[in-house]
């Protein structure tokens, strides 16, 4: 049970972080003087959702 729980955490974050990803592209595309502001948020975005996604992968497969 706990690696479908961490199937589905890792599947999560892989959507997060290609949302993630399309939508700063796309505001660059918008906006290309803010793209190193919209990549520093990029950045900082995806490594707090991967942080999340490996916490709950860890859950996931101690099973509490």
């Amino acid at each position: 049970m706990g690696a479908i729980g961490a199937g589905i955490a890792a599947l999560g974050a892989g959507i997060g972080v290609g949302m993630i990803g399309a939508k700063s592209t796309e505001a660059i595309a918008r906006q290309p003087e803010a793209a190193g502001d919209i990549r520093t948020a990029m950045i900082i975005t995806a490594a707090l959702v991967e942080g999340a996604a490996l916490f709950a992968i860890v859950v996931g497969f101690l099973g509490l």
